[in-house]
């Protein structure tokens, strides 16, 4: 019996950290990725899930290139060693999350998790750079973006978004065949759009082989005009570490 509640707790750990998503925020002072549920106010921190991080890397994108950024590690996230103006965009992703494991009877699935996250400084267009990525296609209207997510380079159809405020307020939107779809975005401020896919191929990470990928991206926007943001609950308090 000990052994099986040991394993559930394990498993429900587990679960609480790969439902979480990364995402970038920006101010003067500079930007910094966080882990945990934006809608929530939840950002997990140090002792704890944020632990899980082995190296984060990050990358600022202009018409220069790309340009690597490095990441520090804080009690509550990664500062980026840069920020974007406008025209340029940062990207993040944690290519070495720990692989987790999941038995049921012989078998075993080894499941490996990717998050990362994308902030643009405006919604003109943008091409890809992350395995899974969200970004801009420079079309909208007052109070919307069309957005197009994107697999390994290539448009990935159907694709399921979720738009969230730091109110909590979401709306579920779903891509057309070519992946493009348009979000409406009705309050001044922050946004954060999440992306999910899962790869059932199967692959090897060095030396680690996987049967399943989950890849988590968000994409950060901010929109200066609209009706006043609606306020934020109260921090949610962070997991403890498994």
């Amino acid at each position: 019996m000990k052994l099986t509640i040991a394993t559930l707790v394990l498993a429900s750990c587990a679960m609480t950290a790969q439902a979480h998503q990364v995402w970038l925020e920006q101010d003067t002072q500079g930007a910094t990725l966080y882990f945990g549920e934006y809608g929530d106010n939840l950002r997990e921190a140090s002792p704890g899930l944020l632990d899980k991080f082995v190296k984060p890397v990050g990358r600022k994108l202009s018409a220069k290139g790309a340009e690597p950024l490095p990441l520090s590690k804080t009690a509550t996230g990664f500062v980026l060693a840069g920020r974007a103006a406008r025209g340029e965009s940062l990207v993040a992703e944690e290519p070495a999350y720990p692989i987790s494991e999941r038995r049921q009877g012989d078998a075993v699935t080894r499941s490996l998790y990717v998050p990362a996250a994308r902030l643009v400084t405006d919604l003109s267009k943008q091409e890809p750079a992350l395995t899974l990525d969200l970004v801009p296609t420079g079309q909208g209207s007052q109070g919307s973006a069309q957005v197009q997510a994107f697999y390994k380079g290539k448009p990935l159809p159907k694709a399921k978004v979720s738009v969230v405020t730091a109110s909590g307020w979401a709306r579920e939107y779903h891509a057309d065949d070519a992946g493009r779809l348009t979000v409406n975005l009705p309050w001044q401020g922050t946004y954060v759009l999440e992306l999910a896919h899962t790869d059932t191929a199967g692959g090897e990470r060095g030396a680690e082989k996987w049967d399943r990928a989950t890849y988590v991206t968000s994409l950060t926007l901010v929109r200066a005009e609209g009706l006043p943001a609606l306020p934020a609950p109260q921090p949610a308090a962070p997991n403890p570490a498994d």
